[in-house]
């Protein structure tokens, strides 16, 4: 069990699998054989491919977490695309798993320590005062802030000096 968790962690697995799982759901409530699924054409076709990709992206993103954002953006697509395909996306219970799961796997970093863990280490003070400072620009990097001095002025060299022009 130990080793799963480790293999689990180190990956989007909560999306991936909710993704495989909402494609699943809307397998099991598609209940036309395949003949009549051809005799109906693509949209009978597309009903079955639909959810089919899904549960493939899904594992996809368990097993290949490095393109976890063009998966996700794609698991996004397909699940949407079911609300026509295929019974209103498994009468909405596979599209909503399908759009949750690639939601969480698109916002799933890697290797990043929690904000908790962050908030309880600057909590504990640092025995100088620098490296509450880099944990401050560390959070603000991390919340899409850009570190500023008092004066207003990005800290930092400045893009004229980095060019040579003064």
């Amino acid at each position: 069990m130990n080793r799963f968790r480790r293999w689990s962690a180190r990956r989007p697995f909560p999306g991936g699998l909710l993704l495989a799982l909402g494609g699943a759901e809307i397998l099991l409530t598609m209940k036309a054989p395949l003949p009549v699924i051809l005799h109906i054409g693509a949209q009978g076709l597309a009903g079955y491919l639909l959810p089919t990709l899904m549960v493939l992206i899904g594992l996809l993103i368990l097993f290949n977490p490095t393109q976890r954002l063009f998966y996700s953006i794609v698991g996004v697509l397909l699940s949407l695309g079911t609300w026509l395909t295929s019974n209103l996306g498994g009468f909405l219970v596979g599209l909503v798993l399908g759009v949750v799961g690639s939601s969480l796997a698109f916002g799933w970093l890697p290797d990043q320590e929690s904000r908790r863990v962050r908030r309880a280490r600057r909590r504990a003070g640092r025995a100088t005062p620098t490296a509450d400072a880099e944990d401050d620009a560390e959070d603000d990097a991390v919340d899409g802030k850009a570190a500023v001095d008092e004066g207003g002025a990005p800290e930092g060299p400045s893009l004229t000096k980095a060019h040579g022009t003064a």
